[in-house]
């Protein structure tokens, strides 16, 4: 219980992550290279400023869903080790 208590709990948080920071690469490309502004919307370059719109705006399900299952996985965590080892 443990071991799945810690996969759920870091697991979210590297997907998160590293999807944040794919996103971050594109958005620098864009703004330092191309000379462009970032669409989050469409996820594309464009040559008018756009908006930003925030993360959790465009994919609730996905963060929300994962913060819930490293919650969960801190219950598991919490349970592994208060149940003692037979």
């Amino acid at each position: 219980m443990l071991r799945l208590g810690l996969l759920l709990l870091t697991l979210p948080i590297l997907v998160l992550m590293g999807l944040y920071f794919w996103e971050l690469s594109s958005v620098r490309e864009c703004t330092l290279i191309l000379d462009g502004y970032w669409d989050y919307l469409d996820g594309v370059c464009r040559s008018t400023p756009q908006p930003f719109v925030p993360w959790v705006e465009r994919q609730p399900w996905l963060v929300n869903g994962g913060m819930l299952l490293s919650v969960a996985g801190v219950v598991l965590c919490m349970a592994g080790l208060y149940v003692k080892r037979r």
